[in-house]
């Protein structure tokens, strides 16, 4: 039920109205006892399918947001500490403290100035590829646009965290003794160990990060995976669909008429109009009643879907029919109501021997339906999900005013989209054909929610995956360059260049290896926030947690290869050449 409430009415107003309304009809019709309608937006309604996507990616988007405004923090924190020696100059030629905080602040907001301006122009491209990209998915995304406060957030974090960064080199700077920062001038250390602590916990955090995005790519890829190998349970292959409506005339002449002319036009093999085509959502929700399953309560009713077919329907998508009968022509108003059910239906409520039995549609009162037939199982309503009880009608008893009009072709089935649309116009001038899809394209929309959430990941990830790598050779070329006299006095005194080579190594796969143990927790979070879009695959799969984490130590160990070749290249001579 739909409704609007009045202007200065509360949702809660609203909805201690209802129960009270809802207590008193109950006196008098029995089925809504115990039964409390619930108050909800209409909007929440809407994008309720959207949220579930949408959530998940929202947090992954944040998670890329902080991998960004890390990888800016470490470049600036490695461009101030070396400048510490330009800064301690400063400082002994008298610039005071506020016109040092006052130069660095104006060179990191421009950088972040610059940076968030070509930011907020990428901004736009990226939101028109993600609609693109993104259209089946995610109900009501015509209507995203680029919104001013979420630009403005991602630009004042990226203003913050440029800041921020520039402003701990100066901070440290104006802080020591001039003529001390002077002394260590030339080789010497230009970040000591605090500073390089400080940039392996940035560098150890982005890497945890970017981990906890390809494990949730890698989860959704092997999900994607899966549901490509799954059995649906009928045929996909040369099967088109198109939504039939007509309002004129006789409704049964031109249902008959039109698969009469339809099953002649040259390719078409089978053709049966259909409510309920697997999976388009379509179905009668209904409370069924069942023989052998006595009613003493209302909530005794069974929920079930139901899906009315004309004859030939089954053989056409390959669903074999196992027991009994499928419907025929002669199933129509005239002749008593019959069903076929599927084989999950067959098993719960009958054991298997369905055919002979009866179901009510409309209560106990009303005339019975009889079981005719058992199909074999789909999966209809999801290929994520195991096929659950249907029941199928007879289309000539159960009228639809819009269904589908199912077409097997011998060949591709868009070739003959233009024949059958002249033949349906030839029966009748006003028949609405819309929605015309082949079975393989509403297969990949009813996916369209995983694949979406896949190839924003996978994206997040590569984007992830590169800021970390640019991080990593960041810390470690600082710390070649702050280790220079240690190192020189390291060669100089026999260290080898394979020693020199491993001291730095060491150092990036501790960086790597902190980032990939933190990671691995996070992973865990992001897979239990992806499980409702997960398929056959657990949100702890050891296979493709060690996949990501062979892959993302592959890229950044990658990254120390340039500094450990510099500092097994640094001459001692030279080096020590100032002490």
């Amino acid at each position: 039920v739909v409704g609007r409430l009045k202007l200065g009415v509360t949702r809660e107003q609203g909805q201690a109205e209802l129960v009270v309304l809802s207590a008193r009809q109950a006196r008098d019709d029995h089925d809504l006892d115990g039964r409390t309608p619930r108050l909800q937006p209409l909007m929440d309604e809407m994008n309720k399918d959207g949220r579930r996507i949408l959530l998940p990616l929202f947090g992954a988007a944040v998670l890329v947001l902080l991998i960004a405004c890390g990888n800016t923090a470490t470049l600036l924190l490695v461009r101030g500490l070396q400048r510490q020696q330009e800064y301690a100059v400063r400082t002994a030629l008298g610039v005071g403290r506020v016109a040092l905080f006052r130069q660095v602040s104006v060179e990191s907001v421009s950088i972040a100035l610059a940076g968030g301006t070509a930011g907020v122009g990428v901004a736009w491209g990226i939101v028109r590829l993600l609609k693109t990209i993104g259209g089946h998915a995610i109900p009501r995304l015509d209507a995203v646009s680029t919104g001013w406060p979420l630009l403005a957030f991602g630009f004042g974090a990226a203003v913050l965290a440029a800041l921020l960064a520039g402003l701990v080199p100066a901070l440290r700077a104006s802080s020591r003794n001039p003529s001390d920062a002077l002394r260590s001038a030339g080789s010497r250390s230009s970040a000591g160990r605090a500073e390089r602590r400080m940039l392996q916990a940035v560098t150890m955090t982005q890497a945890a990060l970017t981990l906890a995005l390809l494990v949730g790519a890698g989860l959704l890829v092997r999900t994607l995976h899966n549901v490509a190998n799954v059995r649906s349970g009928y045929s996909l292959d040369r099967v088109l669909t198109m939504t039939v409506t007509a309002v004129r005339g006789d409704w049964s002449d031109f249902h008959h008429r039109a698969l009469e002319r339809v099953s002649r036009v040259p390719g078409v093999e089978q053709a049966a109009f259909a409510w309920g085509t697997p999976l388009t959502g379509n179905d009668w929700p209904a409370m069924v009643e069942i023989e052998g399953h006595p009613v003493t309560k209302p909530g005794d009713r069974f929920a079930l879907p139901l899906r009315a077919v004309t004859p030939g329907y089954f053989a056409l998508l390959g669903l074999p029919i196992t027991d009994g009968r499928d419907v025929r022509d002669t199933d129509n108003h005239d002749a008593p109501a019959v069903a076929v059910v599927n084989q999950a239906f067959a098993d719960r409520y009958f054991a298997g021997a369905a055919v002979g039995k009866k179901i009510w549609l409309n209560g106990r009162d009303q005339h019975a339906t009889d079981i005719v037939g058992i199909a074999g199982d789909g999966r209809t309503g999801d290929l994520t999900q195991p096929p659950s009880p249907e029941i199928y009608l007879s289309l000539w008893q159960a009228t639809a005013f819009s269904k589908d009009l199912v077409v097997r072709t011998a060949a591709d089935p868009r070739a003959v989209i233009g024949a059958i649309r002249a033949e349906l116009r030839a029966v009748d001038p006003t028949v609405a054909v819309e929605r015309v899809k082949t079975l393989d394209q509403i297969r990949s929309d009813s996916l369209a929610s995983r694949i979406f959430a896949q190839q924003l990941l996978v994206g997040f990830s590569i984007v992830g995956t590169l800021l970390t790598f640019v991080g990593v050779y960041g810390v470690l070329a600082l710390s070649v360059t702050s280790r220079r006299r240690e190192i020189a006095i390291r060669t100089a005194i026999g260290a080898h260049r394979r020693d020199i080579r491993n001291l730095v190594f060491r150092e990036g796969f501790r960086l790597v290896a902190g980032g990939i143990v933190i990671g691995i927790a996070g992973a865990l979070l992001v897979s239990r926030v992806l499980q409702s879009l997960l398929f056959e695959v657990a949100p702890t799969d050891p296979v493709t947690i060690g996949a990501a984490v062979l892959l993302f130590a592959g890229v950044t160990l990658l990254a120390c290869w340039a500094p450990t070749r510099r500092a097994a290249a640094v001459d001692p001579l030279e080096a020590l050449r100032c002490e």
